[in-house]
């Protein structure tokens, strides 16, 4: 089975050479090829590359919430590319899996009991991927045992740097933002520069990400798709 990785795609190098080498990684786990595809700024896209691929294909959406991407970009291009066999799995979140990773990327940031916390996402207008931030910053308040705060760096209201400020104000002490991107970039930059006392890596080739990457192509493998009504499945 192929299985392709489909990420948003950006002009920064850095940027897509972090794709490819997630997609490297994943494909030692799996012992198979992983193809990488991008649905903006850069190529090759998904129907391009799924026009270049025979038999059953996997496609793992590479994102942090379901949004536009997600729902709509990805499924018009594997209709363009007339692939007759392709299984498109969930996107990369809401995940306990990517919590623990966030979590670990805390601790390694030098993160103490007590700080105030941030979750700092890229940011959506979609409703859907909106309830999938919200449900992240639940799960990394349990794993922290405070509340932690959703802020956005592109989208949305509040901005990192105000939700940074509003802590102050509340009268924390360091204010740690964690951050929910997948590669460093601009929007990095802009955690950077939001007055947090200290801004954790991005998710990266964490081990974890790894490890949740290459599990949703094993379970597309495994489900049965005998059932499903079109050539364009879905699976968790």
């Amino acid at each position: 089975m192929n299985a392709v990785l489909v990420a948003h795609g950006t002009r920064k190098p850095s940027g897509v050479a972090l794709i490819e080498k997630l997609a490297q990684r994943v494909s030692v786990v799996l012992g198979s090829r992983v193809h990488v595809a991008f649905v903006d700024v850069v190529g090759p896209t998904p129907d391009e590359v799924l026009r270049g691929l025979t038999g059953p294909t996997v496609v793992v959406p590479a994102f942090l919430a379901r949004g536009y991407h997600v729902n709509t970009d990805i499924p018009a291009h594997v209709a363009a590319s007339a692939h007759p066999d392709v299984t498109v799995t969930e996107a990369l979140a809401p995940s306990p899996q990517l919590a623990r990773v966030l979590a670990d990327r805390l601790l390694e940031s030098g993160w103490r009991p007590g700080d105030s916390v941030v979750l700092a996402a890229a940011g959506t207008s979609d409703l859907r991927a909106q309830s999938d931030l919200h449900q992240m910053a639940t799960w990394l308040s349990a794993m922290t045992s405070s509340r932690v705060e959703l802020a956005y760096a592109a989208v949305g209201e509040p901005r990192v740097a105000d939700a940074v400020e509003e802590l102050r104000g509340r009268g924390a002490r360091r204010v740690v933002v964690a951050s929910y991107l997948l590669s460093d970039g601009l929007f990095q930059d802009r955690l950077r520069s939001s007055g947090a006392d200290v801004v954790t890596a991005p998710l990266g080739t964490h081990d974890g990400l790894v490890r949740l990457i290459a599990s949703r192509f094993q379970r597309a493998r495994l489900a049965p798709t005998s059932t499903w009504p079109s050539a364009l499945n879905r699976v968790g």
